[in-house]
């Protein structure tokens, strides 16, 4: 009972720090998704594309950013990020001012690392898509958009689901290496209650429940997502 009470919501208890630590690891997570999304879906045109520049430029990028340890990523978007934004201040204004927010940071450098495999999922999904859709797309008079948005996109999506599902969950973990810059989430609410009642055994083990529990309600919502986006190619085999 005694373990139990420093999950409390009062003045000796943890459970309002772990909570508010899980929202910012969940709005983390939130924000970061659409941002990796977008940047992994225009890579991943751009590798597929024609032009050798900005295919080649795309290829460096990913393959730079799937190479670097998250860590260092986070690192160098948060102090060089920081570092950037004052010598152009003090370049523009004539005094360097402002600073990068820890959450900011977090979820471009996690957006990064998340777009440098997601591209790579959306590159094998976009040459999985038969060459005759975009041919009869052509002959309806299509336009490219209109070929990429109705014909294209919505395969592009049924193909990729599954790897993007085990993206979202290493997103997921990922977000705990912002402890490191001193942003509240949950790992380091973890720690800091670890640190002032010396029961790390107990503190970690709740942390893994909730990530556990959070994997398991993600892992629905993938499931509920891939019978949706399949569900007509199971009808027509049917």
């Amino acid at each position: 009972m005694e373990l139990v009470g420093l999950l409390s919501f009062g003045p000796e208890g943890w459970g309002q720090q772990l909570l508010d630590g899980l929202w910012l690891t969940i709005r983390l997570a939130v924000a970061t998704l659409p941002f990796g999304l977008l940047l992994g879906l225009g890579l991943a045109l751009l590798i597929n594309g024609q032009n050798r520049w900005l295919r080649g430029a795309a290829t460096l990028f990913v393959t730079t950013f799937r190479a670097l340890p998250e860590l260092l990523t986070l690192f160098i978007i948060y102090y060089g990020g920081g570092a950037l934004l004052q010598a152009t201040s003090e370049r523009i204004f004539g005094q360097p001012f402002g600073e990068v927010s820890g959450f900011v940071a977090g979820m471009v450098a996690l957006g990064i690392v998340f777009a440098s495999f997601a591209s790579e999922t959306f590159v094998g999904a976009l040459r999985a898509v038969p060459h005759g859709q975009y041919e009869a797309a052509a002959a309806l008079g299509l336009s490219r958009w209109q070929t990429f948005l109705t014909v294209i996109g919505p395969q592009l999506w049924r193909l990729a689901l599954p790897g993007l599902g085990n993206l979202w969950f290493v997103l997921l973990k990922d977000t705990s290496l912002v402890s490191i810059i001193s942003l509240a989430d949950l790992m380091r609410q973890t720690n800091l209650a670890v640190a002032n009642t010396k029961q790390p055994l107990f503190f970690y083990a709740v942390a893994c429940l909730i990530y556990l529990v959070i994997s398991m309600i993600s892992s629905g919502v993938v499931s509920l997502l891939e019978a949706r986006s399949n569900r007509w190619i199971v009808r027509g085999r049917g």
